[in-house]
């Protein structure tokens, strides 16, 4: 699939405002959706700046998603970990207000990012989570990720002040200055939502939730399907108990 196939609409126009948003879009492998996103971005009609951060995909991920936004093509693959601070990096530069994270698989709707902004407006915290488990609308993931998902709840909620989370996994999340500052000097490449949290609580940062409804991943399969998810929730429990033991710097 080549450029010249794909560059049939450009991104909106960034437009004027209080505040600059940064929509950080980490990639692997994503041409069959990452396309779609950024067109549903943009019809949102915000005029969000969008950064793709490819993560050394061996497809058109780069080539489809430079017709709608800049891409920052990573050479080779860091994980989640990797590509996310490279977007917070870009936004520390770039000085801007916010950065959102949400996945390039089209799992989330780009209609939830104004709700993210909206809570922040009404009620700041340094981290605004969309989170699939306070309504129980839309995608909530496999059972065995659930029950997963429940086990670090019960640990960062109970080894942390700062918040109370129910869904540290969730992909979708906004941070603000305080939090592009922090994150830009040291972020975690393992499991990094999760520990991400622990991370900041740790250092005295809030977090808060909103609720959104995600969807099914639209092409692809995860990394932690399967046995996989046993082994993932293990460790993530270990990194967790490890960031309380630590002492923030």
């Amino acid at each position: 699939m080549g450029s010249t196939d794909t560059c049939r609409n450009g991104a909106a126009a960034p437009q004027q405002g209080t505040s600059r948003v940064l929509i950080i879009i980490p990639c692997f492998n994503e041409e069959a959706s990452v396309g779609g996103l950024l067109s549903e971005i943009a019809a949102t009609g915000r005029g969000y700046h969008t950064l793709v951060v490819d993560d050394g995909s061996s497809d058109a991920t780069s080539a489809v998603a430079s017709c709608r936004s800049p891409v920052a093509r990573l050479a080779q693959n860091l994980g989640i970990g990797g590509a996310v601070q490279t977007g917070i990096k870009y936004a520390a530069r770039q000085d801007f207000d916010f950065c959102i994270q949400i996945d390039g698989d089209g799992q989330h709707d780009p209609r939830a990012i104004e709700t993210l902004l909206e809570a922040y407006r009404n009620d700041p915290t340094n981290i605004t989570i969309g989170s699939r488990f306070i309504d129980h609308a839309g995608f909530c993931s496999t059972r065995m990720r659930r029950a997963g998902i429940r086990l670090i709840v019960l640990a960062l909620n109970g080894l942390f002040s700062g918040g109370r989370i129910t869904d540290p996994t969730s992909g979708m999340r906004l941070l603000d200055r305080s939090v592009i500052a922090f994150f830009a000097k040291a972020y975690p490449t393992d499991f990094p939502e999760p520990i991400s949290l622990a991370w900041a609580m740790r250092a005295g940062l809030t977090v808060s939730e909103v609720p959104v409804e995600m969807r099914a991943r639209e092409t692809g399969v995860s990394s932690i399907d399967g046995l996989k998810s046993a082994s993932y929730m293990i460790r993530v429990l270990g990194y967790i108990l490890l960031a309380r033991l630590v002492r923030a710097s």
